[in-house]
């Protein structure tokens, strides 16, 4: 769906009296359904074009009245998403759903409307892609979050669930052009770090490529334009380079008797974008950006055309990836190789069979398009989703939704390393991954036992990070008493590993754990000055444990313990509840706790109206001096933050007015205090060190003196010094300005 998640938010939406619908109307002069219908006509397929229809008139009855920010019918996006998934070469039922995936979230009708006409298979996957509503969420990435996991949850019984979504985000991307700046910026961000990685865990290429080309158009699209300049340049010899290429090789292997298909192909724009903008490299560097892919009817073939290649070019070392005999988990198969022409120039050759390929660019839905994946040494489709399964089952101990989300970023979008048991199993595991999270892919029980790793017969610390071809030994101990470090949490990388240490510690140290979260949380509660008056304290802690989906307090204080719980995301939460709850008191706490905690320490020069004797610092954000206008901000635990009237991060919107206190200066006071200045000048000879001498003849202690070159064949000088007052920086900046050459003087603000 484009908009929004209430029904209420679509734009220009009107409100449909009940209305009895013609499943017979045949509609076809609808200009929206025949866009669908020509597309089903020219696959070829056989579909159920009457179910689809009925589907069609449904959605366009419910949504007539909405408009998509573009101004077009609402219609238009369903059938988009329909006609996206008739090219993926799906099936009936996928069709219709995708017809109707935002009639339950933004119309009157619910999901056992869709079950009574169409039956529960499409209700199911319609209430798949339907987003979580009417509840109540913290923030947008815990929102996010739980529409996820309730996704994958539907995805585990049906993978044409995500499939839909995919479709359906693909669409909204394609348009993203006519939403709000910001819109774009969630609607990238989110297609970059959750759908994209999930199209690519499925194995469908040409829907991931083209998902995080527009999502990085709208992240950055200055250097996009960089890329599509750099491309634009030398297409036409870059393109020849190709096409002679193609020709050479086909003339090789048409001589050896060697069917084959062969086409050029360009990097993505994500993929030169990472390379160039996120791996530094120059874009001449980028072996990749042109390459040519070489499609024949079977595996030994692959392998033959590999030899014929590698005898008429120069192979570079250490460009040879065989993913056929080592698949990727989102089961892509393929022969790459990096070879250099006879010219000097670098580029790729992939080299696959035809399965190979559907493989590759549709992924799960090749099962549908051109009925892969049932059988054979490739497995069963349902073999193939064992992933989904196996990352709701790594969640089920944590109880924070956000962590499938996290999952998707660090362990399903991330690079691959291939590394092997003793035995010469292939495990995968992300780029960054230890020999903890290796002993953990193999099972809990290893990851749970082990003492220590050695890779390639070599003893290694437990946060080793492993490389492709490394052979991995755990070494494990059977003492009862050893058992997972919770310092491992810092060190692991998969999601997969990070969940089966927090089960552990969760089911053989509840008593431990409930000690550690209490504590902790006391210990926030403290930092944060939330004190509970104790009648209210097992209520409000009791609600907060229920808030968080636990039964009782020990059950809260547990999860804290064993890592299921982040006190960093919730207090925010708990400290707006509380400070409604208390407002009065808690004020006077904080007045009270700064009084308490600071009663020895001096004023610094600074005299806080109400509060005697408090904890006083000044802000590095605007560093205020003797002679400024001056404001004190009362923090959570830390005293009074001194300001300059004027500072912009006290005349924001969301600071609290009233932790907002009159401060003066004291009217004598010994205090230095620090002020940096910026000069300006000639790039020449010396000008440090007359700007040094200048500073020490006013007689003021130095701490940073930095100085570059900057344009226009000038200097700048930075300084930090010791000084007492705005009058005494007023009469040193004015010295430095008579200094030859120097153009500028001016107070730094950071």
């Amino acid at each position: 769906m484009e908009n929004n998640n209430d029904k209420n938010n679509i734009d220009d939406v009107e409100v449909m009296e009940e209305k009895i619908i013609d499943y017979d109307d045949l509609c076809e002069d609808d200009k929206y359904f025949l866009m669908l219908k020509n597309v089903i006509v020219e696959t070829g397929k056989q579909y159920d074009l009457d179910k689809i229809r009925k589907g069609f008139i449904l959605s366009r009855e419910e949504h007539r009245g909405q408009l998509r920010k573009s101004g077009d019918p609402y219609i238009l996006h369903p059938v988009a998403t329909a006609i996206i998934l008739v090219e993926l070469g799906m099936d009936t039922d996928t069709v219709v759903a995708a017809l109707l995936h935002d009639v339950v979230e933004d119309t009157q009708a619910t999901s056992e409307d869709i079950k009574k006409i169409f039956g529960s298979e499409i209700a199911l996957l319609v209430d798949g892609v339907t987003k979580l509503k009417d509840v109540p969420f913290i923030s947008r990435e815990r929102q996010q979050a739980e529409n996820v996991r309730k996704m994958l949850f539907a995805v585990a019984q049906d993978v044409r669930v995500i499939i839909i979504k995919l479709a359906d985000r693909l669409h909204n991307m394609r348009t993203l052009e006519y939403q709000t700046e910001e819109k774009k910026r969630i609607k990238a961000l989110e297609t970059m770090e959750v759908y994209a990685p999930l199209a690519h865990r499925l194995g469908m290429s040409a829907m991931k490529q083209e998902l995080e080309d527009l999502a990085i158009h709208y992240l950055d699209p200055i250097a996009c334009s960089e890329i599509e300049k750099q491309l634009t340049l030398c297409k036409e010899e870059r393109q020849n380079f190709i096409d002679n290429i193609i020709e050479r090789i086909g003339e090789r292997l048409q001589k050896e008797n060697v069917k084959a298909h062969i086409f050029g192909r360009v990097k993505s724009t994500y993929g030169i974008y990472r390379k160039e903008f996120i791996q530094c490299k120059d874009f001449n560097e980028i072996y990749d950006v042109y390459a040519v892919r070489v499609i024949v009817d079977s595996v030994m073939e692959c392998y033959n055309v590999l030899g014929f290649i590698h005898d008429m070019m120069k192979p570079i070392p250490n460009r040879f990836k065989d993913y056929i005999s080592t698949p990727k988990q989102n089961m892509y198969q393929s022969l790459h190789t990096t070879v250099i022409d006879k010219e000097g120039i670098p580029f790729e050759v992939q080299i696959r069979t035809w399965e190979m390929h559907y493989t590759a660019e549709y992924g799960v839905a090749a099962h549908w398009k051109y009925k892969l994946g049932m059988n054979g040494k490739n497995g069963t489709l349902d073999e193939k989703l064992t992933w989904i399964r196996q990352l709701l089952d790594s969640q089920k101990e944590s109880d924070d939704a956000e962590e499938i989300v996290k999952s998707i970023k660090t362990d399903i979008a991330a690079d691959e390393v291939f590394v092997f048991t003793p035995r010469g199993d292939v495990i995968s595991l992300p780029v960054g991954s230890t020999v903890i999270d290796f002993a953990y892919a193999i099972h809990s029980a290893v990851g749970n036992k082990t003492v220590g790793g050695k890779v390639d017969g070599r003893m290694v610390s437990l946060d080793y990070q492993l490389k492709t071809g490394s052979i991995v030994e755990i070494i494990t101990s059977n003492n009862p008493n050893n058992g997972p470090s919770r310092d491992w949490l810092k060190i692991v990388k998969t999601s997969e590993a990070r969940n089966k240490i927090r089960a552990w510690f969760k089911k053989e140290k509840r008593e431990e754990n409930i000690a550690e979260g209490k504590l902790a949380l006391e210990k926030e509660f403290h930092r944060n000055l939330i004190a509970l008056p104790e009648s209210d304290k097992e209520t409000f802690l009791l609600e907060l444990a229920n808030r968080q989906r636990f039964n009782t307090i020990e059950d809260f204080w547990a999860a804290i313990g064993y890592g299921g719980v982040s006190l960093q995301k919730i207090i925010p939460r708990v400290k707006e509840d509380f400070y409604k709850k208390y407002r009065a008191e808690s004020k006077a706490v904080i007045a009270d706790n700064i009084i308490k905690k600071t009663k020895s320490k001096t004023s610094s020069g600074v005299i806080v109206e109400g509060l005697e004797g408090c904890l006083v610092k000044f802000a590095k954000c605007c560093t205020p001096l003797p002679g400024d206008e001056i404001v004190g901000f009362v923090t959570r635990g830390f005293g009074v933050s001194v300001h300059k009237k004027d500072c912009i991060n006290l005349n924001i919107a969301n600071v609290d007015q009233e932790r907002i206190v009159k401060c003066s200066w004291a009217t004598e006071t010994n205090e230095k205090f620090k002020s940096t200045i910026e000069i300006i000048g000639e790039d020449r000879p010396g000008f440090l060190a007359d700007v040094s001498i200048a500073l020490s003849n006013a007689k003021v202690s130095i701490h940073t003196l930095l100085a570059r070159e900057i344009k226009n064949n000038h200097s700048s000088i930075q300084a930090t010094i010791s000084i007492k007052d705005l009058e005494q920086l007023n009469s040193v900046m004015a010295t430095l300005r008579r200094i030859n050459g120097v153009t500028s003087v001016n107070r730094i603000v950071q």
